[in-house]
């Protein structure tokens, strides 16, 4: 077949970025045409994809108006200011960062400590969370996707907010493989520092906690309250967010409500055990498990950061906003990092 949709990827040398090149180069519908990197640019390409086949260098920036689709890949607050450039440019853009998930303007210096540089842009995001949003990612021009952790609570949760069956505040304990924190190297993420070690952090709010709100008061559930609690596992890839809530009901409605809620979803699964995060490793699926300790309903949800939580969930996005098979070039698995 025929390539014949244009991709740019801003910011294609960091975990994300270099994910979403190699599922993109997979794609039978999709020629890539330009990879920016402010570190690399004049640099050739093959010195880091020496596997792809990738001619030409790194630019610092991309030409929106010689590509169908902008995939940002650029820090947070970076690709926003740039977006409606891209847009006017005639590409649609899907971001990875924090920059459009958000509808509320007001909530980013909460969460990111600075003004966002284009709120007017705000309205006009999609969530890029297929499982909620499939109808409107097919007419979408800006896509938001949405962060790791929040896709893992997302999903584990979805169906118990939207059945009615939660009845008391939610805490998420999650877990996260350093390559979350991205490829920039950091005390925080040094081997000696994370090795046979965890720990958690950003107790006092992580910046995902309100996309989930968002999501999840969306739902019809305006009164929840949660607790959501991040740590750093010393593995390279994963997330597993173990939930807990009061249950309404018994833990046969709840998972005849996530049975029914995923019935049809080509890359939510709900398991039959608590499923561990190397099951997910590499590949683009959620594995949610439902269970319960007496009164206390227990979802676990494990997937992989860079692929569900990040670069795959963008491609799932792409697909459906450019009306390709949901699962093309996410059917085998991603072996990098």
């Amino acid at each position: 077949m025929t390539k014949h949709v244009r991709a740019a990827v801003a910011g294609a040398n960091g975990y994300a970025g270099m994910t979403l090149v190699h599922l993109l180069a997979r794609h039978p519908d999709v020629a890539i045409e330009q990879l920016s990197s402010r570190s690399l640019a004049g640099k050739p390409l093959a010195s880091t994809f020496p596997l792809l086949s990738l001619e030409g260098d790194f630019l610092s920036e991309v030409d929106a108006s010689k590509a169908d689709v902008v995939f940002s890949c650029l820090p947070h607050n970076v690709g926003a200011a740039k977006a409606a450039g891209w847009l006017e440019g005639g590409a649609r853009v899907i971001d990875m960062s924090a920059d459009f998930r958000l509808k509320d303007a007001s909530q980013y210096p909460v969460w990111y400590r600075q003004e966002h540089p284009a709120p007017e842009l705000l309205a006009r995001a999609v969530f890029g969370l297929p499982e909620l949003h499939e109808e409107d990612l097919k007419s979408a021009q800006l896509v938001a996707v949405p962060g790791c952790y929040s896709t893992a609570s997302i999903l584990a949760l979805a169906p118990a907010v939207t059945s009615g069956l939660v009845g008391s505040d939610i805490v998420i304990d999650a877990k996260s493989g350093v390559s979350g924190a991205g490829r920039s190297p950091g005390l925080g993420v040094h081997f000696s520092e994370v090795n046979e070690s965890l720990g958690a952090y950003a107790i006092a709010g992580h910046r995902h906690l309100p996309e989930v709100m968002q999501e999840l008061r969306a739902l019809g559930h305006n009164g929840l309250r949660l607790t959501f609690v991040p740590h750093l596992a010393p593995m390279t890839r994963g997330i597993l967010a173990t939930c807990y809530f009061d249950l309404k009901g018994s833990v046969e409605e709840l998972r005849g409500a996530y049975a029914e809620f995923y019935a049809g979803q080509p890359f939510t699964r709900v398991v039959p055990e608590s499923p561990a995060t190397k099951l997910a490793s590499h590949t683009n699926f959620c594995l949610v498990h439902v269970g319960a300790q007496d009164e206390k309903a227990v979802v676990t949800a494990a997937l992989d950061n860079l692929v569900k939580g990040a670069a795959g969930q963008g491609v799932e996005c792409f697909n459906i906003a450019f009306g390709f098979d949901r699962g093309t070039a996410l059917e085998s698995a991603i072996q990098w990092p």
